[in-house]
């Protein structure tokens, strides 16, 4: 877990309610009003204060793999059990926007199904995908950011 995670959960929630956690991970997800925000591996697991935080935020539903326009962010729920997670993310980026964001949910260390940070970085790289940052996005939830490297100039 990065530094960032473990700051993260210290200051989640501080009045104890729902909707301040919700929106603090929101922030810590830089989502902002506007943004079309596609759900993929939604189950009876999945936080149901940060979806509710979210669609707040972006002011719209979260759309599933059924919508057929680009959006500007991923959000992906994934477990250990779920299957292979490059082919995972290569789904994931269906749909994304050049310059998007794909949000790796995945349980955090020591709950059900964790799955490891070097898996994750691993089917990252095989997607064509890099990780840049980790945070803690709901109590039992960590959030990877996955992101398309930009291409590298000459010097």
């Amino acid at each position: 877990m990065s530094a960032t995670a473990e700051h993260a959960d210290g200051d989640s929630g501080r009045d104890g309610t729902v909707g301040a956690q919700g929106s603090s991970a929101v922030d810590r997800l830089g989502l902002s009003e506007g943004l079309v925000v596609q759900e993929l591996g939604y189950d009876d697991d999945c936080d149901d204060a940060l979806r509710a935080a979210v669609e707040q935020r972006v002011g719209g539903e979260l759309v599933d793999e059924d919508y057929d326009d680009v959006v500007d962010v991923v959000l992906l729920w994934w477990r250990e059990g779920d299957g292979d997670l490059a082919d995972g993310l290569v789904d994931a980026l269906a749909t994304l926007v050049d310059g998007g964001t794909v949000w790796l949910l995945t349980p955090k260390a020591g709950r059900d199904e964790y799955v490891e940070p070097s898996e994750i970085a691993e089917n990252a790289v095989t997607a064509g995908l890099s990780a840049t940052s980790s945070v803690s996005a709901a109590p039992d939830w960590v959030g990877t950011r996955l992101v398309a490297p930009r291409a590298k100039g000459r010097r």
